[in-house]
C-alpha cells in the first residue's frame, strides 16, 4: 500500500497559502521552499543565519518523514541578492556529504522584504 501524507511546521503560512511543509509520497519526500524565520516569526537580518534556521525546519520535516539530509538528492535555492551566494553555498557544503545532492540557485524576490533566503528539497527515502 503507498503511503502519501503531508507534514506540517505549524507556520500560519502553510494554512493561508494552503501548502504543507513537505509531503510524503510513497520513498519521496518534497519539502516546500522554506524560509528561516525564527520562532517568533521574525527574521534575522543575517542570510546565513536564515538559511540555518531554514535547514533546521526541513530537518525537522525530513526526521518526520523518516529521511534525513542523506536522502536529498536534489536542492534547490532561491535568494534574493547574488551577493549572498558564497555565504548561503558555504553552510549547503558543510550540511551535506558524498555524494552531494544536485543544486539549483536562483536569484529572486520574496513576498516579504525581510527573507533572504528560501531552500526546497527532494528526498529518497532508503528503506
Amino acid at each position: 500500500m503507498s503511503e502519501r501524507r503531508a507534514i506540517s511546521s505549524g507556520s500560519k503560512f502553510e494554512e493561508l497559502a494552503g501548502y504543507s511543509r513537505a509531503v510524503v509520497d510513497d520513498e519521496w519526500v518534497f519539502t516546500s521552499a522554506t524560509a528561516g524565520s525564527e520562532a517568533d516569526g521574525s527574521f534575522s537580518p543575517d542570510t546565513a543565519q536564515q538559511a540555518r534556521r531554514a535547514l533546521a525546519v526541513i530537518s525537522a520535516a525530513l526526521a518526520e518523514a523518516g529521511a534525513t539530509f542523506a536522502d536529498v538528492v536534489r536542492v534547490r535555492v532561491y535568494l534574493a541578492d547574488r551577493a549572498d551566494v558564497m555565504a548561503v553555498s558555504k553552510i549547503l557544503g558543510e550540511t551535506f556529504a558524498a555524494p552531494r545532492p544536485t543544486n539549483t540557485t536562483i536569484i529572486c524576490g520574496f513576498p516579504a522584504e525581510e527573507i533572504k533566503v528560501e531552500l526546497e528539497m527532494t528526498a529518497l527515502r532508503r528503506h
